[in-house]
């Protein structure tokens, strides 16, 4: 008998007494998978994190609270979070406080005690603390996991030795890495450190930069990036860094990355530039790569406030524009932070923050796109924009391939949504859209294990 979604049978039990006194049956439920929210809790200044957890009902689409979470995140202000393939490991980049206590990293008043803080994953979804484990580099913003499981990626936004940081001025004669690795003209830059993970206790251990000798005449322990690094996307054979300011254009710097090894190569020392001026994320999807603009009126003349730009990725790295060019966002939105590209490749959404007022949902929501599977160009899905909650830091979709969930920051809350799969509109759940979840979210990570 059919009973659920996508053919999974609903198990029964029946006992019956020889004197048939009676006749019982039993049904067996279970998740599809979990939802991991990294955050802080309300009203606490320390930025103390913590990481909440949901089970997922396949068949409704409803969270239910994981038994003993949320627990500690290890570290204050949690900013990114990534599982390694497998569904065993799970790590948390924790940025640390400023001088003030604060969770505003800068180049002249970095964060203190940043961290990566390694669980193990148990079978009915809880979190165990492993180790702790330390970026190369100043104020870590960013972290990924490779696809095979293998290396996990993090992006500092200032090297060890960068000048602006440093305060000293590197000569030609006397080299920073910055220099060494990026051409002479770059004496301040950002980094990525890179650890290989092992795959018996998940444990991290560095991958060395085989190109830069340090100063200490050992190998560099890091990968310099452009000065101001804003984000960066894994793609098969490239590692992509974003980086710029609105005064001096955004760009993109391609490394060649080595799935086998971890080891970052250059290719070429020139970066590429994008004509845009505040972008906000690079983001690889559907084997394409998109980059997420909030000032399309200024730099395209669009119309719309914010802007997609969807490359694919071809020789030594560079971008190729695709078929139509830039993509205008939902003028009614604002400020596009995250981009998901849905299990089958139909659709695409993207994720709007919105204006960052606290409890107001001005301008945060899902924009979402038809992908045309000959010209891969995106078209409006009619009846977008979709609501989220207010101020949605992230955006994932659920291992049965139903649902997609954000998770919140001005409302705190996780917003789920299912998918129709014949149009891609997103549509109420069938209980409730809205979990709460006990402070100010900042990053979510959907885990495919299955009880």
């Amino acid at each position: 008998m059919k009973l659920m979604k996508f053919g999974k049978a609903i198990l029964m039990c029946a006992a019956s007494a020889a004197v048939a006194l009676s006749i019982t049956s039993c049904v067996e439920s279970y998740a599809t998978g979990y939802l991991y929210v990294t955050g802080t809790i309300t009203a606490q200044s320390t930025g103390n994190g913590i990481i909440s957890g949901f089970s997922i009902d396949h068949n409704t689409g409803k969270l239910t609270s994981i038994h003993g979470l949320p627990i500690s995140s290890g570290g204050a202000n949690p900013v990114r979070a990534a599982l390694i393939t497998g569904s065993r490991f799970f790590y948390v980049l924790n940025r640390g406080t400023n001088s003030a206590g604060g969770s505003d990293c800068t180049t002249a008043d970095p964060c203190q005690n940043a961290n990566i803080t390694e669980f193990s994953v148990g079978g009915n979804g809880i979190l165990t603390a492993q180790e702790t484990f330390y970026t190369q580099g100043i104020n870590p913003f960013r972290l990924v996991a490779d696809p095979n499981g293998n290396f996990l990626i993090a992006m500092d936004h200032d090297a060890p030795d960068s000048a602006a940081y440093a305060h000293t001025t590197p000569t030609a004669g006397n080299p920073n890495s910055c220099m060494q690795e990026l051409g002479v003209a770059s004496t301040s830059c950002g980094d990525v450190t890179i650890f290989a993970v092992n795959q018996n206790t998940g444990r991290l251990s560095l991958v060395v930069n085989n190109q830069v000798t340090a100063a200490t005449g050992s190998a560099l322990t890091y990968f310099p990036v452009p000065a101001n690094p804003i984000d960066f996307a894994l793609s098969p054979s490239y590692l992509l860094a974003l980086s710029g300011t609105p005064a001096t254009g955004d760009e993109v710097f391609p490394y060649a990355y080595n799935s086998s090894t971890g080891q970052l190569t250059i290719n070429q020392n020139s970066t590429q530039p994008l004509g845009i001026y505040q972008a906000t994320a690079i983001i690889n999807g559907g084997g394409y790569v998109y980059v997420l603009d909030n000032e399309g009126t200024d730099v395209v003349g669009s119309g719309a406030t914010s802007q997609i730009l969807p490359f694919s990725v071809g020789t030594s790295g560079a971008l190729q524009a695709q078929t139509g060019g830039v993509v205008a966002d939902d003028p009614t939105l604002n400020n596009p932070i995250q981009l998901l590209v849905e299990s089958k490749g139909k659709y695409l959404y993207v994720a709007n923050q919105g204006n960052n007022t606290t409890g107001n949902n001005a301008e945060s929501g899902y924009s979402g796109y038809v992908i045309d599977p000959s010209t891969h160009q995106l078209s409006f899905i009619a009846g977008q924009p979709f609501g989220a909650g207010s101020g949605p830091q992230c955006i994932v979709e659920d291992p049965s391939d139903q649902y997609v969930y954000s998770a919140d920051a001005n409302d705190s809350y996780v917003t789920g949504r299912d998918v129709d799969p014949n149009s891609g509109v997103l549509r109420d759940l069938v209980s409730t859209s809205q979990f709460s979840i006990p402070g100010p979210a900042t990053w979510c990570v959907m885990n495919g294990r299955t009880n």
